[in-house]
Order: C-alpha cells, then sequence, then structure tokens
C-alpha cells in the first residue's frame, strides 16, 4: 500500500509518492525581515512595542523548521537571529542605570530598521503596480503628419489685446457672412417667383383672347402671403409692360387694374 502526505512549510513544499521525492522551493519571504514583518502581523503586534521574548521564539522556531526541512538558511536570517537574541537578553536587564537614568530601548534601532523596510516594500509594491498597469497600455510613437496633410503649422505671435482684436475681426466676418446669405437666399426666393409670377400671367393672358383681364385675376388663389403676391405681380405686370407683352392701364387712382395682352 503506497503512502501519500504532504509536509509543508512557508519554504518547501516536500511530495512522497511510491517512494518518489519531489522538493518544490517556496519563496514565501523575500528576507529576513519579510519574515519578522509577517510574525509581526500574524500576532497583531505594534512595530513600536514588539513583544520581544514571544517574536524571538517564532523566529528561531521557524529557522530550526527550515533546517530540519533540509533548507539552506541565509546568513542574513541567521544574523537577525542572533540580533533578536541580543535585544532579548537587554530586555531582561534593568533598565535604569547607577546614575538614575533610564537606559534607551534596546529595541529602538531594530524598531527604525523595520518601520523603513515597511515603507520601502509599500513604495515597491506601489511601482510593480505601476509596471502590471503600464505593461497593459499600447502606445503609438508620434509622427509629424506634415507631409500627408500638406498644412504648415502656423504659430501666432501676438499679444492678448492683439488676439482679442483679431477674434472680434473673426466674429464680425461671421455675422457679416450669415446676413449676406440670408439675403442671397431671398433674392433667390424673390427672383423664382417673380419668373414664375410671369410666366402665369403669361398664360391668363393668352387664354384672355384680347379680353380685358383684372389684376386680382392674376393673384394666386393661396393666401399664404398675400401682401408678398400682390408685390410681386405688380412687378411682374410693370416688367411685361416695359417689354411690350401688355398694356395696363388704370383711369383714376386707387382703381381696378385692366390688363390686356399684346400680339408680341
Amino acid at each position: 500500500m503506497s503512502t501519500n502526505f504532504l509536509l509543508h512549510c512557508d519554504y518547501t513544499v516536500l511530495w512522497y509518492t511510491k517512494g518518489m521525492s519531489y522538493r518544490v522551493r517556496l519563496n514565501t519571504f523575500e528576507g529576513p525581515f519579510d519574515l519578522l514583518v509577517y510574525l509581526i502581523e500574524r500576532a497583531e503586534m505594534s512595530i513600536y512595542d514588539i513583544r520581544i521574548s514571544e517574536i524571538t521564539a517564532q523566529y528561531l522556531a521557524y529557522i530550526r523548521r527550515l533546517e530540519e526541512n533540509d533548507v539552506a538558511v541565509g546568513s542574513d536570517f541567521m544574523v537577525l537571529a542572533a540580533t533578536l537574541i541580543d535585544i532579548k537578553s537587554k530586555m531582561l536587564l534593568p533598565r535604569m542605570t547607577e546614575e538614575g537614568i533610564e537606559a534607551e530601548d534596546p529595541r529602538t534601532d531594530l524598531t527604525k530598521k523595520l518601520l523603513e523596510y515597511v515603507r520601502f516594500k509599500k513604495a515597491a509594491g506601489l511601482l510593480e503596480a505601476q509596471r502590471e498597469y503600464a505593461r497593459l497600455k499600447l502606445e503609438k510613437p508620434q509622427e509629424d503628419l506634415q507631409p500627408y496633410t500638406g498644412v504648415p503649422d502656423i504659430y501666432l505671435k501676438m499679444d492678448m489685446d492683439g488676439f482679442i482684436a483679431a477674434f472680434r475681426a473673426f466674429i464680425h466676418r461671421k455675422v457679416k457672412g450669415e446676413e449676406l446669405l440670408r439675403m442671397q437666399s431671398h433674392i433667390e426666393r424673390e427672383r423664382i417667383s417673380l419668373e414664375s409670377k410671369t410666366s402665369r400671367i403669361a398664360g391668363i393672358l393668352e387664354a384672355a383672347k384680347k379680353r380685358i383681364v383684372r389684376f386680382a385675376e392674376l393673384l394666386s388663389p393661396q393666401k399664404e402671403d398675400e401682401k408678398y403676391d400682390k408685390v410681386v405681380t405688380l412687378i411682374a405686370v410693370l416688367d411685361m409692360a416695359r417689354e411690350g407683352r401688355l398694356r395696363a392701364q388704370q383711369e383714376v387712382n386707387f382703381a381696378e387694374i385692366e390688363i390686356t395682352g399684346t400680339e408680341e
């Protein structure tokens, strides 16, 4: 009957199956300070008030476990172990000197080093996160598109007053342009209406066969813009009379205008 069991520690995993063994190295801790910070956080201690006796025991137990599993322990781990043992021994000594002055806390130097290590570790974590974020970005190098556009870059060299004056001139030209467009549209509308009105009057006179046609008969039946229609009709009648295409007469002011066609 084959036996399968797993022996796990923070650094090494040994797997035995049917008389064969495989060793996998797990770099859980990057150094002695990384291990020490982990032990302090797991014990819910404050870096400013380390229970040195408890943390030293846990640290040494971890190193012994590595040695039992045939894991090479780095010299830096052993140096920190010696430092912890030295601090532990100093903590057992009286804190007051013969002169009545309280000696410096032997944990002070270790606390400073741990705080500096934690600060740099957090900074390294932020840099690593930025690297991963930047790795997901795709950047296109900047290119000069001027050969394709054919339009050179223009740089304005003027002060603020000159810029304001140029902007006002631009707005003035824009407003004038819009007004000209509206006038052109209005003139175009009148020209089309005059041509259509002239054609309509010519048709009415041709159908009348020399009969007198009153001005009111020339107006459009639609009442959408009666005033505009009267003006255009009058201009068309005068224009056709000037060309000799019709005769128009009015006996007295404000009387009905009578219109007859000519042979031309």
